[in-house]
């Protein structure tokens, strides 16, 4: 699988077809689990790891779901290729930077991955569009059972499915969803939203999850029980607190609307016109500017971008993307000339009108 075609297409999580797909971007369940008298990938020997990969594999290959998954081992990427999954939403920093056997397991849609040797022996992933909690819950549930027939999960009667760190043990459950709440940002709302969310147990964490900033006013909330509650009462209990979420969020948006109409409007089209026209813009901005024109969009403005097209601007954008799209390593000053060309063919700028112009 060459990632160059990987990054051609776009990842179904990401077209903006999902609930309430407005607000949230995207929904993700990850189930850790490991092998029975296997030592935690930390603590394993090179043959183990080996061990373990043969055997994740050999079992994804058997269940129908996956069978159509590529393999992608991390020692045979380029650090651009592993940037990239990062990029994805894929792997984490932790799979792409380490240096032992490692990989991915990937279906072409993204819609399901499997990482291999992270700090769990594997970690099932489902992505969806929108807010998808119990859809995404039970298909990857379902992959876990066909896949807990082949591979003997170390599990505890007490304590559940054992887990590198203790915090994931019990169902080996982590449910999130990535949200934008400008209206609470821009109210300075945000902060009391943010307090209540980690009062009732959820963790806020930043646009690549743990470890990562906020940007352009995305936040992913996820789960930090797994031991002592099912893994249905994880999703009802998110899916409630992200319902009362999107409420906040509706009602601050009314309130910009009553109070500050013309002064939003104003925000909105001047990031638009800045997407639509510059010639040399970072990946950080395309983040801050997206997220104002979804703003707008949210506010049922006309004229704008679609959600998708906003969506694929927001991740195809990101540095490794722009390296795999131009075919070769980049420096800064080359990648921000070619993402703003990028970034102007997407939204429909008559490239070639604008050339003569110059």
């Amino acid at each position: 699988m060459k990632l160059t075609d990987q990054a051609r297409l776009l990842g179904r999580w990401l077209d903006g077809t999902g609930p309430s797909s407005d607000v949230v971007l995207s929904t993700r369940v990850r189930l850790a689990r490991n092998l029975k008298e296997v030592p935690f990938t930390q603590r394993a020997r090179e043959e183990q790891l080996s061990m373990v990969y043969s055997s994740v594999v050999s079992a994804v290959r058997k269940t129908p779901v996956l069978s159509s998954s590529s393999s992608l081992s991390m020692r045979e990427l380029s650090p651009i290729d592993r940037q990239f999954l990062v990029e994805r939403h894929l792997i984490s920093n932790d799979l792409a930077d380490n240096g032992r056997l490692r990989g991915l397991l990937l279906l072409p849609d993204e819609t399901v991955s499997v990482m291999v040797n992270e700090e769990d022996h594997l970690r099932l992933q489902a992505l969806a569009s929108g807010f998808q909690l119990r859809s995404a819950w039970e298909s990857v549930n379902a992959i876990d059972d066909e896949l807990g027939q082949d591979l003997d999960y170390a599990f505890s009667d007490e304590l559940g499915y054992l887990t590198a760190c203790p915090t994931n043990a019990g169902t080996g459950m982590r449910a999130s969803i990535l949200i934008h709440l400008p209206s609470l940002v821009l109210t300075r709302q945000i902060g009391r939203v943010l307090q209540g969310i980690t009062q009732v147990g959820l963790a806020v964490r930043g646009f690549y999850g743990e470890g990562s900033q906020i940007m352009g006013n995305f936040f992913q909330i996820s789960n930090q029980t797994t031991l002592g509650q099912s893994e249905r009462e994880t999703i009802e209990s998110l899916e409630r607190v992200t319902r009362q979420i999107i409420e906040y969020e509706q009602r601050a948006r009314d309130e910009l609307l009553k109070d500050a109409k013309v002064q939003i409007e104003d925000k909105v089209w001047r990031a638009y016109g800045t997407l639509r026209h510059s010639r040399v813009i970072s990946s950080q901005e395309v983040i801050n500017l997206v997220s104002a024109v979804r703003f707008g969009l949210s506010l049922r403005i006309e004229g704008l971008a679609d959600v998708k097209t906003l969506n694929e601007l927001l991740i195809r954008t990101q540095p490794a993307h722009m390296q795999l799209w131009a075919g070769r390593e980049l420096e800064q000053r080359e990648r921000n000339v070619l993402r703003a060309d990028y970034v102007r063919r997407l939204l429909g700028e008559d490239i070639s009108n604008a050339a003569n112009n110059n």
